[in-house]
């Protein structure tokens, strides 16, 4: 089990997404006000605290939200998870669809620290139920196609 360290959205796209109290999953649609919500694969963006905190010890200056991520998680080695994997909490109910991306032109975090930890440590899930994710919600991992009754 995880638990949700930060969640964090943009109203648009190409910027860095600001930390907020809570956010509102819709299914098969992502985060309410983000520019990355919508009917498609990548819905909703992770990535684990884990990373972030290894990454700040090389050297790198980042705020929550700087990588793009909407949901930032403790305890859970999100790259290691298998496509399909769901994720259950407050309600919701997500599915891993991709692990990392490519990264067509550079950040400006690779640009300053000659690398970024989105493309091999973030990963994107759309929402198969909707709820609310607050900070300290816990996040449980479950297995591909999980059809059994789901903690809240």
């Amino acid at each position: 089990m995880g638990r949700i360290v930060a969640v964090c959205v943009s109203a648009r796209k190409g910027v860095a997404k600001k930390p907020v109290d809570q956010a509102v999953l819709v299914p098969e649609h992502g985060i309410e006000g983000d520019a990355h919500a919508g009917p498609w694969h990548r819905q909703v963006s992770l990535l684990s605290w884990q990373a972030i905190t290894a990454f700040k010890a090389r050297g790198a200056k980042v705020a929550n939200g700087c990588f793009g991520e909407n949901l930032i998680v403790d305890g859970i080695n999100l790259a290691a998870l298998p496509v399909g994997t769901r994720l259950a909490g407050g309600g919701t109910l997500l599915e891993v669809t991709q692990i990392g991306k490519e990264c067509h032109s550079h950040c400006q975090i690779f640009h300053t620290m000659g690398e970024c930890i989105m493309p091999t440590q973030g990963i994107f899930a759309r929402v198969l139920r909707g709820g609310t994710l607050r900070p300290g919600d816990s996040l449980d991992v479950l297995p591909a196609a999980a059809d059994q009754e789901v903690p809240s």
